[in-house]
């Protein structure tokens, strides 16, 4: 009885997963600027990658992958925010160093 209710919330934990990814990629086409497609692929990308791992390691059933899998999300939540900043500061840089004005996106 707990092991199908493991499988049947993995299985839900897996499409949120691949949804959260999924809206990830069409931020990514659909947005028209960088700071918002940075954003959609950044939030939504962690959000469905960590889901997905977290599926792995329900479903898993042991602990050496359960705990690699949570050692994945904690990588992805630490890192991803900090890619994103690291990007975004690098995409004013040029604009700043040629002397142009550098505008903040609409809000």
């Amino acid at each position: 009885m707990i092991v199908e209710l493991a499988l049947y919330l993995a299985a839900l934990l897996m499409l949120l997963g691949a949804l959260f990814s999924l809206l990830a990629t069409v931020g990514v086409l659909r947005f028209p600027d960088l700071l918002t497609r940075m954003h959609a692929a950044s939030k939504a990308g962690a959000v469905g990658g960590g889901l997905l791992l977290l599926a792995v390691a329900l479903v898993s059933q042991d602990a050496a992958v359960a705990l690699r899998a949570l050692l994945g999300i904690l990588f992805l939540l630490l890192t991803t925010p900090v890619a994103a900043h690291l990007l975004a500061r690098v995409s004013y840089q040029p604009a700043a160093e040629a002397g142009q004005q550098v505008t903040p996106p609409p809000e």
